[in-house]
């Protein structure tokens, strides 16, 4: 059970204090509730962009790693399709020197066309590096555009293209932040070695009087239920022929969210499981298989992919694939097969709570995604999934109809 005290400041910044008196150290992690999915589509890359200007200089403080690093602290941030997480983690005497330095890049970034160009040189150069010229990394790209026709999961979190980032203005980049980076847009998780009463005064102090902002009404183009299967070929220069192949599933929240989550990890996950003990082990057909989604918030992609072992035709690998999925959809899985990767799921649950820094973005996420207390109580819902539950899921999901295929052919 993970036990935090919550409260919610005049400005609307949602707050969670977490103690932990067995280690020494402190963490403050601010989450966003801004990610791809809420760009224009004329303007992508602009959350991922913003990521990197966070480091770049606030009002008041030209230099966000320097004063961190005396204080013993280190700091990271990550931005996905659905949001945008900073955080950071110093000894727990320091803690203040984090909400000096937090609260004044959310009042206001330096916004100088210095930092702007040094950090779009940082992310064209990132593009080239992973999408362009790095082997199948174009593969998502490809990929997300033949599965979406509407929903903003289009495009990668990098940008749809090179030229957005490119030709990103300073008054586009102030519009972004002040749109979407206010008190009332975001959730602050401080945990460790500290006491409530002593966060709650410091983020009334630092945080308080931050002006409040708009809160962000999202209103999404929603994806259009799949009628028909979809396909794609693309030759390029690389070492092996590539499958990869997407269906639509279920919203974070739904229920069928957590069994295709359970039948990825039986299809899948690891070297024991379905596909690569039939695909990889047996038939050799692919050196490397695997089955996963994305964790989206909104109606994501389940997706099996792997490389082909040499002299393998992509439509044998296909084939083979297709018999995999009419297996779970024939048959109900065994209560034993079932029970061991809820047992896994259990585990990996677990060990995720482990470390302090990973609690304490877990109760942003699950306090963004509506309750954080769902972090003590999403394992029932795993564990209340049956085996049929995860045949009809498996029928509805894997249906011919709602597939993307992508054919990735080696010259």
């Amino acid at each position: 059970m993970i036990l935090y005290d919550r409260f919610v400041l005049d400005n609307g910044l949602r707050v969670l204090v977490h103690e932990d008196y067995s280690t020494p150290m402190a963490v403050m992690n601010i989450m966003y509730d801004v990610g791809a999915r809420d760009e224009n589509p004329e303007k992508t890359g602009f959350a991922h962009l913003f990521e990197h200007l966070m480091f770049g200089g606030s009002i008041h403080i030209p230099d966000y790693d320097e004063p961190l690093q005396r204080a013993g602290g280190e700091n990271n941030a990550y931005t996905t399709n659905d949001i945008t997480n900073y955080y950071c983690q110093l000894p727990a005497e320091n803690i203040e020197t984090a909400f000096w330095l937090e609260s004044d890049r959310m009042f206001s970034l330096a916004f100088g066309e210095k930092s702007l160009t040094v950090q779009k040189k940082v992310v064209i150069e990132e593009f080239k590096e992973h999408y362009i010229n790095k082997p199948y990394g174009d593969v998502w790209h490809k990929m997300r555009e033949l599965a979406y026709t509407k929903h903003p999961y289009r495009w990668m979190t990098i940008g749809k293209e090179l030229s957005h980032v490119e030709n990103a203005h300073i008054d586009d980049v102030k519009h972004f932040f002040f749109k979407h980076y206010r008190p009332v847009n975001a959730i602050l998780v401080v945990a460790g070695n500290v006491k409530p009463e002593n966060i709650k005064r410091l983020t009334e102090k630092w945080f308080g009087d931050i002006p409040m902002g708009d809160k962000y009404e999202r209103n999404l183009p929603k994806e259009p239920r799949q009628t028909e299967a979809r396909k794609s070929e693309v030759y390029a220069n690389v070492p092996l022929d590539a499958f990869i192949k997407t269906w639509h599933m279920d919203a974070r929240l739904d229920k069928g969210y957590y069994v295709m989550d359970l039948a990825t990890e039986i299809l899948g996950s690891g070297g024991s499981s379905r596909l690569y003990q039939s695909l990889v082990k047996e038939k050799q057909l692919f050196s490397g298989l695997d089955c996963h989604h994305f964790g989206s918030t909104d109606n994501g992609l389940v997706a099996i992919e792997g490389k082909l072992v040499k002299g393998v035709s992509l439509e044998a690998a296909e084939k083979a694939v297709e018999e995999e999925i009419e297996k779970i959809q024939a048959d109900p899985v065994t209560e034993a097969e079932l029970q061991k990767v809820k047992n896994k799921t259990e585990s990996i649950i677990a060990f995720e709570d482990m470390g302090v820094m990973s609690r304490a973005g877990s109760l942003a996420m699950y306090e963004l995604l509506g309750d954080a207390q769902l972090m003590n109580t999403e394992l029932q819902r795993y564990q209340a999934i049956t085996a049929e539950d995860l045949q009809q899921t498996c029928k509805e999901v894997f249906r011919s109809e709602n597939s993307n295929t992508l054919l990735y052919h080696s010259k």
